[in-house]
């Protein structure tokens, strides 16, 4: 009975570490479609050492870029460049505060959401001197500037702007 249990439990471990190995693999580039392995290009060389949640992803984004319209995936792929023109540094800083973000609760990101798409719509010109504006503030000036602004009326923010 115990050498019995044992084999069993020799096979489950074998049966498993096999299945765990299998899943490292991977896909295989030719396995993908056409449309993928034209998307995914720029991975190609490097595909058989990325790790299969990597790849997963990848190929989550190639299948949204398909769907995507040309001036949409134009868009994507400048953002994609910009991107990669980051310094390490920069992207992770980018990556702690988008996992910041996502901790806030909905409510409080929709908030955010909102305040970004409204400086998206903002003419260029404002955009860039609300930029200038902010960077010459102290600490104690922008966290003042914040509390008025949410206190403000949409026509109240767009006088202030104008100024």
């Amino acid at each position: 009975m115990t050498r019995r249990l044992g084999f069993m439990i020799l096979f489950l471990l074998v049966f498993c570490a096999s299945g765990a190995l299998a899943g490292e693999t991977g896909i295989p580039w030719d396995q993908l479609t056409r449309e993928e392995q034209e998307i995914l290009k720029p991975f190609k060389d490097e595909w058989g050492q990325l790790p299969q949640a990597r790849q997963e992803r990848l190929r989550r984004g190639a299948d949204r870029m398909s769907r995507m319209t040309p001036e949409e995936r134009k868009e994507a792929q400048e953002r994609f460049q910009r991107w990669r023109d980051l310094s390490p540094e920069q992207r992770e800083k980018i990556r702690k505060r988008y996992e910041e973000f996502r901790k806030l609760p909905p409510e409080e990101q929709e908030r955010i959401r909102a305040r970004f798409k409204w400086f998206k719509q903002l003419p260029p010109e404002q955009r860039k001197a609300l930029r200038e504006k902010w960077r010459g503030m102290t600490p104690e000036e922008r966290r003042e500037l914040k509390e008025r602004f949410r206190s403000m009326s949409p026509e109240e923010r767009q006088e202030y702007l104008k100024r």
